[in-house]
């Protein structure tokens, strides 16, 4: 919301020499906070108002220019060269004389030009850095101003806009009237509430037939018809200057007064063409596959859930978001009907996200609106439309009003105080409550609230107690530090999850967290199957992007769009890696929604977290390129599914566990290039993550260079590290065997692994799988696993018909299970 001060100054009694800075800690300290102070351009020099007295049309050059005598306050009118079309004689115009600065180091001075002594210039908008409109010069109207008076203050160049933050739950900020009420409580200064006035006694019929089929989604809806306005007239430079400072352009002077008023008393407005609408207005829910064309352009399809301003010919307007274009204010209408209502807030945000069709209304209505104001505002539009426009009203305004009255908030005095750690009197919260408009009835310490109409958003004692909060300061709220209880540390899943990060960024891999949102499209590219698990989806209701609407279920599509992202960026060797909860979907208790009056008792605290859904803690990594670089050292090395494979390794060894890998087939990997991750041992292995190479389809569809590696791992599945107990240092010499064993390349080298190990038993120390091979004399479809076994007692020396029998034990058990031959 911007607020320029000029126009605030005139609601609120500003003390005299209060500063930019004094106004911005009053605003953070109310609660908004500032995003901007805005201040037009500098502009040095002779800058003044000036009136056209003639025109001469200039011929015989390649565009039409105009030679004009201009009235500037001075004995004699200045003659400027103009090649501008939009002002006449009698016009009103902004001249800059020679020795002006205009903005961008503009300097102005007298100069021949078409055969004439142009002495200044005639401005426009944006040549004098208020605007970007450079279609014609700024017209100020034929009367208002007197030539030779300085134009900055008429062109508010000695203005400041404070540009502030509204909160989504303080709609009645989004005025000039709101703002000037708060401000007013924050400096203990008087102020005007323009809305405090009373509508002429407008009489006759209704102007118009009006029915609200939809009370519970409008309980107020206002209508006054008006003709007789002046289609050619244009918006006074005083209105157009307001909007343009709030950010807002001029359209044309109907358009142009119900934005103004919109900005002054908070209440949106919509003017319809009243020779364009049908038979009665009904305000009515929209049919599944009626359409509307907004004034945007668009032909929009319609849901049941929309809510419109309709006629006989069908709908003429999305209700507090867009009118239609049928019935759009155009450049020669003369009748009007303007129309002010008060919608339910949470319909009008769910339309405005469905159609993507935000507004300045919108902000204001899904925010809550002052439903007290709709007459008020139609009184105050029309009678800047007769001012500025000759029209004048028709007939009695339409009011139909079923409003329940507002609720009664119970409040304990003393709660305020005992919530902030402040004592707050209780005559003081009274007054705080009643400076924000609402009644406050009772005695002592009970108070029985109203909150006013154009609070909404006070429906509990804990919203009025952050008001008397607000009200008096934040600020005021003494800064203490709790006391941290003793004896407390990390929990062992907070030093697992700290330590797996740490072991994978010692390992060279850069943490790269992304937002845990995902949607259908990122799940496709990645090859998943209709019946995959991790397309269980938990949808969100107001999803940060219709792209991704759901909580993630898997790790991978942030971190191979962060991939692919560097790679875009000409990063060719990335190695990246997250851990964070995923979000599984599945069937699920609805939660219940406990009252916000006391605290929520055991079983509502246990059907919350029994709607909880689970968020496994998982960790994944992905790579591409070289993991080792290139250099004179040598090529360089690519990173592969091995590396994949050991990333898991890392993991697990930082948790203090130990993994099992064997081939595996899980999408998005490649089937031929896969390993299954597990924990345990035989029957009690558990599955807890994948790791190798992406299928050639999912690198192509995410436009991955091929041979993209990644893994994931549930870390919550691995089980609890045992106590780490060291290692038994015997002074006996060990015994050192090589073997070599060809396999068939269907067979796991875990399960060969097994193998070894049982049948070499207690003796076997380490064993270790230092090379693979295939290629002659190796047969064709098998590969040569070899291995290095360290043999050791701890009691004696072995001797060598010992350890002969250990290694042949361990290889007669590995040919027996897994089919293995002894390579010579």
């Amino acid at each position: 919301m911007k607020v320029p001060v000029s126009w605030l100054s005139e609601h609120v009694d500003i003390p005299a020499g209060t500063t930019v800075e004094e106004l911005d800690e009053a605003f953070v300290r109310l609660g908004f906070e500032v995003e901007e102070v805005l201040r037009p351009p500098v502009t040095t020099g002779p800058l003044v108002v000036g009136r056209v007295l003639e025109i001469e049309e200039l011929t015989g050059f390649k565009k039409p220019i105009r030679y004009c005598q201009v009235d500037v306050g001075e004995e004699t009118p200045r003659g400027i060269v103009c090649g501008a079309r939009n002002f006449a004689v009698g016009d009103l115009v902004v001249a800059a004389l020679p020795g002006a600065v205009l903005p961008g180091d503009f300097a102005i001075a007298a100069r021949t030009t078409y055969d004439h002594v142009s002495d200044g210039m005639i401005c426009s908008v944006r040549e004098l850095g208020i605007g970007e409109d450079h279609a014609g010069i700024l017209v100020l109207g034929q009367d208002g101003f007197t030539p030779g008076t300085p134009a900055a203050g008429v062109l508010g160049l000695d203005e400041v806009v404070f540009d502030l933050e509204v909160t989504p739950d303080r709609g009645y900020a989004m005025s000039l009237r709101g703002i000037a009420r708060d401000l007013a409580g924050a400096l203990a200064v008087d102020w005007r509430d323009p809305a405090a006035l009373t509508p002429p006694a407008w009489s006759g019929e209704p102007g118009w037939a009006v029915e609200v089929a939809d009370p519970g989604r409008c309980d107020r809806f206002s209508m006054v018809a008006l003709e007789g306005l002046d289609a050619t007239a244009p918006s006074p430079w005083e209105l157009r200057r307001r909007l343009a400072q709030c950010g807002i352009r001029s359209i044309s002077l109907a358009v142009d007064v119900t934005n103004f008023v919109m900005l002054e008393l908070g209440q949106p407005m919509h003017a319809f063409d009243r020779d364009t609408v049908t038979g009665p207005i009904t305000v009515r829910r929209a049919a599944d596959g009626e359409r509307l064309t907004t004034l945007d352009g668009v032909d929009r399809a319609l849901t049941g859930d929309d809510l419109l301003i309709a006629d006989e010919s069908g709908p003429i307007g999305l209700a507090g978001v867009m009118g239609g274009a049928s019935t759009e204010i155009g450049s020669t209408t003369t009748a009007v009907l303007l129309e002010a209502a008060h919608w339910e807030p949470a319909g009008i945000g769910r339309g405005v996200r469905r159609h993507k069709l935000p507004s300045e209304a919108a902000k204001r209505f899904e925010r809550g609106t002052d439903p007290d104001v709709t007459v008020v505002a139609l009184a105050r539009a029309a009678a800047l439309l007769a001012q500025h426009g000759g029209a004048h009203v028709v007939g009695a305004p339409v009011d139909l009003d079923v409003r329940r009255p507002r609720p009664v908030i119970p409040l304990d005095a003393g709660r305020p105080g005992r919530i902030a750690g402040v004592e707050y009197p209780p005559s003081q919260v009274v007054e705080v409550l009643q400076a924000i408009g609402a009644t406050v009835d009772g005695d002592g310490q009970q108070l029985q609230v109203t909150p006013p109409s154009w609070r909404g958003d006070l429906t509990d004692p804990a919203d009025l107690v952050e008001e008397v909060v607000r009200y008096l300061g934040f600020d005021e709220i003494p800064s203490v530090l709790p006391t941290a209880p003793p004896g407390r540390g990390l929990t062992e899943r907070q030093r697992r999850r700290r330590s797996i990060g740490r072991a994978l960024a010692d390992a060279g891999y850069v943490e790269a967290p992304s937002y845990p949102f995902v949607g259908e499209a990122q799940l496709d590219a990645l090859g998943l199957p209709a019946d995959d698990a991790r397309r269980a989806l938990i949808t969100l209701r107001n999803p940060l992007s219709e792209e991704a609407p759901a909580m993630r279920t898997t790790l991978l599509p942030g971190l191979l769009a962060t991939l692919a992202r560097n790679l875009a960026r000409g990063q060719r060797d990335v190695a990246v890696f997250e851990h964070g909860a995923v979000f599984p979907g599945g069937p699920r208790t609805q939660a219940p929604v406990p009252g916000v009056d006391r605290r929520p008792d055991d079983d509502v605290l246990a059907a919350l977290l029994g709607a909880v859904p689970e968020q496994p803690w998982h960790v994944g990594v992905v790579l591409a390129g070289n993991l080792e670089p290139r250099g004179w050292w040598g090529p360089g090395r690519p990173g592969t599914w091995a590396d994949a494979v050991q990333a898991a390794r890392t993991v697990a060894a930082a948790a203090g566990v130990e993994l099992t890998v064997r081939a595996g087939e899980l999408a998005p990997w490649h089937p031929g290039r896969c390993a299954e991750l597990l924990v345990g041992d035989g029957a009690e292995a558990t599955v807890v993550g994948y790791a190798g190479e992406l299928h050639p389809r999912v690198c192509a569809a995410l436009d991955l260079p091929a041979r993209t590696c990644a893994m994931e791992l549930d870390v919550d599945a691995l089980p609890a590290a045992p106590v780490a107990v060291g290692p038994h240092v015997s002074t006996f010499p060990p015994v050192l065997v090589d073997l070599a064993l060809v396999v068939a390349d269907a067979v796991p080298a875990a399960d060969v692994e097994a193998a070894l190990r049982e049948g070499a038993g207690e003796l076997l120390e380490v064993l270790r799988l230092f090379d693979v091979y295939t290629g002659a004399p190796v047969p064709a479809g098998s590969r040569s696993l070899a291995y290095a076994l360290t043999l050791r007692a701890p009691d004696r020396t072995l001797t060598g018909e010992e350890a002969n029998a250990a290694r042949d034990a361990a290889i007669a058990l590995a040919v027996e299970r897994t089919g293995a031959t002894l390579r010579a």
